[in-house]
């Protein structure tokens, strides 16, 4: 980690393990299997905060789908009167959870049935420009070099898994990771903090060990919830300004997140 970053800000005392035992009560028994790689380099000794293990996001941040993600909320602006976005105007409004943020964008609550017409315009035109997706800037460098290093690392994603498995095989960059997991289901609540404790137990990882890479809020709330580290890259759906409000470092670039790491 660079020297005078603090990843991990004081919480009041317990508030992270109450947090994670109030998620882990509604994690639910069976969940779909995810892949795991086998012949992983061994784990890499504690750093000097103790990190041993990435959590990477998968959209906005080992993803660039800035493009895809503003072509499919625009598409459902205009379906339902809104004028269109810019990318700048999206990443500064942008949040979870999606329902009520929707509603603030379009201006009153949704009617019977329109949420799920909403969600299904978005998702049917994000597929459209899904082929045009690359991934970030020196994402296979960089998981590369951390799995070269000795570090362990992982894929958790809100995107549905059926969906995003096939997605992270076709980059060929399964064999990086010790488990991929997509949304197996949908929690009570819309956040990626339920999912990371099945995700991190699954794979028997103490959170202490663990920091979070994402490019949202609720990426560092999920990660405060169970008590890992978060690094932010100002590289996807939310702003730098937005994004240095949770206290947690924000990169500019997914090499410079695992630069704070390295020191």
């Amino acid at each position: 980690m660079a020297r005078g970053v603090v990843l991990r800000s004081a919480p009041e005392e317990g508030a992270e393990q109450r947090g994670a035992d109030r998620v882990r009560e509604r994690v639910p028994d069976t969940v779909p299997a995810a892949p795991r790689v086998r012949g992983v380099v061994e784990q890499l000794p504690a750093s000097r905060d103790g990190v041993r293990h990435i959590v990477w996001d998968w959209n906005g941040t080992l993803l660039d789908d800035n493009h895809a993600n503003l072509a499919a909320a625009n598409h459902v602006c205009e379906l339902f009167g809104r004028p269109a976005l810019e990318l700048e105007e999206w990443r500064r409004i942008f949040r979870r959870p999606l329902v009520p943020f929707y509603e603030e964008l379009l201006g009153r609550p949704f009617a019977d049935g329109e949420w799920e017409r909403l969600n299904t315009a978005y998702n049917s035109h994000y597929q459209q420009f899904l082929p045009s997706c690359d991934l970030a800037d020196g994402a296979r460098d960089t998981l590369r070099g951390w799995r070269e290093r000795g570090g362990s690392q992982s894929l958790l994603s809100m995107a549905a898994h059926e969906h995003l498995v096939p997605l992270v095989t076709e980059h060929g960059l399964v064999p990086h990771f010790t488990r991929v997991d997509g949304r197996h289901y949908d929690a009570d609540v819309d956040s990626k903090a339920e999912h990371l404790v099945h995700h991190l137990a699954a794979q028997d990882v103490d959170p202490a060990t663990v920091v979070l890479i994402g490019d949202i809020d609720d990426d560092a709330h999920a990660a405060r919830a169970v008590g890992a580290n978060a690094i932010l890259v100002a590289t996807g759906l939310m702003s730098r300004e937005r994004l240095e409000t949770t206290g947690y470092p924000v990169a500019d670039s997914l090499t410079e997140a695992v630069r704070m790491l390295n020191g």
